[in-house]
Order: C-alpha cells, then sequence, then structure tokens
C-alpha cells in the first residue's frame, strides 16, 4: 500500500519556521517532521511514498536527493574528486516528489496525484504536519472491514487551558489540562479508496470540505477512533513541545 502526503501549504500559522522551509521539513530533534512521519509508516510496512509539494518543495526535493548528506558522515576527497559515506542507514522508502502547486487546495494537491494511486485497492493518506501513534495496521484494517470509500482517523485534542466544575460560584474541581475536549475531530491518517477522486472536481477544493461533506451525505466516511497520542504541528508552542517529547526520549509516535 501507498502513502499520500499533503506538503504543500504555506504554513503561515507558524511563520517564524516556514519563512525559509516548507513547514514539514521544520525539525523536531534535528530531522524534518515530514521524516517523522516516514518513519511511523515504515514502521508499518508502508515504504513507497507520495509527497504533495508547494510552497518552496525544492527544498524536499533537495533533502531526498541528497539524503545521505543529510542523515551520514561523509569523507570528500577534493583530489580525487570522490565522496565516501560513512555509516549510512539506507531507509527502504521509495519516495515520489509531485508539484501540486503553490494556491492549490488540499483535495487538489490530491487530485494531481490521482496517477500514482488509481491502481490501487486503497492508499493512505496524511498531512505533513501531525504526529502521533495511531496504529497504521489496525486502521487499514478497519477500512477493509467496512468496505466504504474514506476512513477519517477521529482523535480528542487535548484542551489547551484548564477546566472548572463550578456550583454557582464555587469552584468544585480543578483539572489543568483535560485529556480531551469531549468532542472528536479530524486527527488526518486517513484510508481512501481510488473512487474518492470522483467526488473532486477542482483543484481549488479543500478535501475537508466538499469531497468529505458529500461522501458523509452518502454515508461513505468511516472513522476510526485514536484514543493514543496525536499532536498536530501548527504553532511555534506545538513544536517546542514536540521537540521537548523527543530530547527527554519521551515521543509517543516512535514506533520503530
Amino acid at each position: 500500500m501507498k502513502a499520500v502526503i499533503l506538503a504543500g501549504g504555506f504554513g503561515t500559522r507558524i511563520s517564524e519556521e516556514t519563512t525559509l522551509r516548507p513547514k514539514p521539513m521544520v525539525e523536531i530533534g534535528g530531522l524534518p517532521i515530514l521524516w517523522h512521519i516516514l518513519k511511523l509508516y515504515s514502521a508499518y510496512g508502508i515504504n513507497d511514498f507520495i509527497v504533495c509539494c508547494g510552497y518552496k518543495g525544492y527544498i524536499i526535493k533537495e533533502y531526498f536527493a541528497n539524503y545521505f548528506l543529510h542523515t551520514s558522515d561523509v569523507t570528500f576527497d577534493m583530489k580525487e574528486n570522490k565522496m565516501t559515506v560513512h555509516d549510512s542507514v539506507a531507509e527502504p522508502w521509495r519516495v515520489t516528489l509531485v508539484d501540486t502547486g503553490e494556491a492549490t487546495g488540499t483535495a487538489g494537491r490530491l487530485r494531481r496525484i490521482a496517477r500514482y494511486v488509481n491502481d490501487e485497492e486503497a492508499f493512505c493518506m496524511t498531512y505533513g504536519d501531525g504526529l502521533a501513534d495511531v496504529d497504521i495496521t489496525a486502521l487499514i484494517e478497519f477500512h477493509k472491514s467496512h468496505g466504504k470509500i474514506a476512513t477519517l482517523t477521529t482523535v480528542q485534542p487535548v484542551a489547551r487551558f484548564g477546566a472548572l466544575g463550578i456550583d454557582g460560584t464555587e469552584i468544585r474541581s480543578f483539572q489543568e489540562k483535560p485529556g480531551g475536549e469531549g468532542g472528536w475531530v479530524n486527527g488526518g491518517f486517513f484510508v481512501l479508496s481510488p473512487k474518492i477522486f470522483a467526488d473532486i472536481t477542482d483543484d481549488t477544493q479543500m478535501f475537508e470540505r466538499e469531497p468529505i461533506e458529500a461522501l458523509v451525505a452518502r454515508r461513505e466516511v468511516h472513522a476510526f477512533h485514536h484514543r493514543g497520542f496525536w499532536q498536530a504541528m501548527d504553532t511555534l508552542r506545538d513544536r517546542q513541545y514536540l521537540e521537548k517529547l523527543w530530547s527527554t526520549g519521551k515521543a509517543p509516535w516512535k514506533t520503530w
């Protein structure tokens, strides 16, 4: 099975990091968050990726073109015009990088890579800025079990502010950061049938609007409830939180 990564947005809410590079190339532990996402899928045996590039996509292409330079020790023999890579760790990945345009909507980006997945029974898709400890194997099996066009992983994000239990003016309970806000939200990590492309008619469409809404109306979308770790990197604060988890050896998404 293949996995599609949406990696073309401008990342305006974390502009401190994205002025010079696309958001999927913002680093956690010295490695792009895109690398962490690929490692997550690879841990479950998915090693064939299609990355939908857009804003500063050439930086993503440069990273993979010079992957060993970024991840290994090297010796440059200037006299012999030769480079030697030391202790390289070759990932079993096949990565196809597709320029899907800067102003294209998320559905439009998916539409532009249709030819790479049209022959698949199903394919995975996620955003290039979110990490989780989702059981990808269980997600795929769940998708196969219901036979519909789309499976969407739902999560309950940790509340950003504390929650108070109040009786009149008396505070009866206080929770600094409750484990969930009650409602389930879109956590990414989709499994989709190529039939999805029939509902994408315009490059400007957002996947989370017209296509999904049409599928929901036809009861073609099922929810895979994920109750474990999930974190989107929308802001600098989110990046700092993920960095802290990684640096202290407590990164839940590190399933490899």
